[in-house]
């Protein structure tokens, strides 16, 4: 080896030790591709504190008739204790609850509370822990347009995942009695979406998955999970959120058309069923003050309390006429199992 060359390598070593340590140790090997997952990180993250849930319900129940008697959705383990979180309307007059694992373990569960405001329900695994559970994110951290992932699991137990962006977040409202300040639009949906987890790109749980709305490839509205770690210890102690005052409930089914409110249905087991009010009907004033939207219907009714009588202003062919329709505490009419 000439002078000239020894110098040069020595110099390299002294100033590049990284590179004397290649030169003296091979590489490490790589990993083969069929030893790589072909999961995103994201989907690998969340994936462990996902469960299939299997949701038996009373045929003789109110919600039977509009969602079955039988249910699938996705619960998300959010404590080592086997507290997971799923949609609140899959648990519904629930009197058995089955959860598979992704190691394909069956495990009966319970409904340990509902919190009908928001859509969420939180159900526990019935065999002692500690289970492994999901990592809560931030859904405010996250602005229109960022990456996220939408994970769960089908009636099959099989997983079920999507990489899909944020395209908004919106005041939300839907034609039972239900809005959110905040609803999560993300896109596209998965084919089987009930309780999915809404994760950002460190896998961090920001949301749970709804609805799916519009037309394909359509659009998830999931709940963000700032609703549920601000009650969680009051669903799990008390199966509902009893710091909260409970909201009046009529049994209506609206939507917003031409600047009103049109009453499109009746839930069997509300009060409204019995009032004088029909199908095809114009609110136009709720307890005297006047509401165009089914939003402005939502504040109004809200303000009274559960058990107020609800004078409701509706317009028809003859003029407007004032229709009193009691309201009832909803929670009366589903009561977790246990509690």
């Amino acid at each position: 080896m000439s002078r000239r060359l020894a110098f040069a390598l020595a110099i390299t070593a002294v100033l590049s030790p990284g590179l004397a340590f290649a030169l003296a140790h091979p590489p490490a090997p790589r990993l083969h591709p069929r030893d790589v997952s072909p999961l995103p990180t994201y989907v690998r993250t969340v994936e462990p504190a996902l469960v299939s849930l299997e949701v038996t319900a009373s045929p003789e129940a109110a919600s039977s008739a509009r969602l079955g008697t039988r249910r699938s959705a996705t619960g998300v383990l959010f404590d080592e204790r086997g507290y997971a979180v799923t949609v609140s309307y899959a648990l519904l007059d629930a009197v058995s609850v089955e959860a598979k694992t992704r190691d394909g373990r069956s495990v009966i569960a319970r409904v340990v509370g509902l919190d009908l405001e928001t859509g969420l329900g939180v159900v526990q695994l019935q065999e002692a822990g500690p289970w492994r559970s999901a990592r809560l994110g931030q859904s405010r951290d996250v602005a229109a347009g960022a990456l996220t992932g939408t994970v769960g699991v089908d009636s099959d137990n099989d997983l079920v995942w999507v990489t899909s962006a944020l395209r908004s977040v919106r005041r939300f409202s839907a034609s039972w009695e239900y809005m959110l300040d905040r609803g999560l639009l993300v896109a596209p949906s998965t084919a089987s979406w009930s309780g999915n987890a809404v994760v950002n790109d460190r896998g961090e749980v920001i949301g749970i998955a709804s609805l799916r709305l519009g037309e394909a490839p359509y659009l998830n509205m999931a709940i963000p999970v700032e609703s549920l770690a601000a009650v969680k210890d009051e669903l799990i102690a008390a199966g509902r959120v009893v710091s909260r005052r409970p909201r009046p409930w009529i049994g209506l089914y609206t939507s917003t058309e031409q600047g009103g409110v049109i009453v499109e249905g009746f839930a069997s087991a509300g009060p409204a069923r019995t009032s004088e009010l029909r199908e095809g009907d114009r609110i136009v004033r709720v307890n005297g003050v006047a509401v165009r939207s089914q939003e402005e219907f939502y504040e109004q009714l809200w303000l009274a309390r559960a058990g107020d009588v609800i004078q409701l202003g509706v317009r028809r062919e003859d003029g407007v006429r004032v229709i009193p329709v009691p309201s009832i505490d909803r929670y009366r009419l589903y009561r977790p199992l246990g509690n």
